[in-house]
């Protein structure tokens, strides 16, 4: 019998390719609930990263740690479908924003961390107007000098952030945020390229390719150097089929 995500109220955890997912009805209410039990790293697993995983053991050990590990590609969907798990797609953009603006109504401590200067410094414009009662208590760009880190580090830990949202890629967003000595409480998200999206740098893929599933090509009309982690893909697709 198949089983929906709305049979169990709290994350169920299930694996994809050996790769942890946490099958759950409302991705939110799960990252809330997370953060209620002292709070922990929230990852965004798509068929990319999946592979990146079996490949990479450091990516691995950081997604198998992670507290909360939600569907966000459809491909990941459609594997665990294979498995009787129905569930909807989760956009890690979709959770980021859902946080960012009850992050800004409970007046939390909100850290940026990513992408690059001119990117953040828009973005933090931008959410200045849409998010004026967002409290950022530290924000730093993702180009910095390999010696400066330690120094960000402690001053990102210092501000005690209830909400830490990471663009620095797959998968030194995911890895960084697993190594990081002395995280403690809040939550803690790498949302890849979505700090471009609301900068306004970047658009998101129409409604009706994320329905079709193809968001992957809008990605990759913007991006064309993208091309080979688009092989991915595919591979992912054979090794779901081979596993049965």
């Amino acid at each position: 019998m198949a089983v929906t995500a709305t049979d169990a109220e709290s994350p169920r955890r299930s694996q994809v390719l050996g790769v942890p997912v946490d099958v759950c009805p409302d991705v939110f209410a799960a990252a809330l609930a997370l953060r209620d039990r002292g709070g922990g790293q929230i990852v965004t697993l798509n068929a990319e990263m999946t592979m990146a995983a079996r490949a990479d053991p450091e990516l691995g050990r950081a997604i198998a740690a992670a507290g909360l590990v939600i569907p966000d590609g459809a491909g990941v969907v459609w594997a665990l479908g294979r498995r009787g798990l129905r569930l909807r797609r989760s956009p890690g953009i979709e959770l980021a924003r859902c946080l960012l603006e009850h992050g800004a109504a409970q007046r939390w401590r909100v850290a940026l961390v990513g992408a690059s200067p001119a990117v953040m410094e828009r973005l933090q414009s931008r959410l200045r107007d849409e998010l004026p009662a967002l409290e950022p208590v530290f924000s730093a760009h993702g180009y910095q000098s390999a010696e400066t880190w330690p120094a960000l580090e402690a001053r990102l830990l210092a501000s005690r952030p209830d909400l830490v949202l990471v663009a620095l890629g797959v998968p030194r967003q995911e890895t960084w945020i697993a190594a990081l000595p002395g995280r403690q409480g809040g939550l803690w998200m790498g949302v890849g390229g979505s700090f471009d999206v609301w900068a306004g740098v970047k658009k998101r893929a129409p409604g009706w390719m994320g329905a079709l599933h193809i968001e992957w090509l809008y990605r990759l009309v913007q991006e064309p150097r993208r091309w080979r982690r688009m092989l991915a893909l595919p591979a992912f697709a054979w090794a779901v089929l081979k596993s049965g």
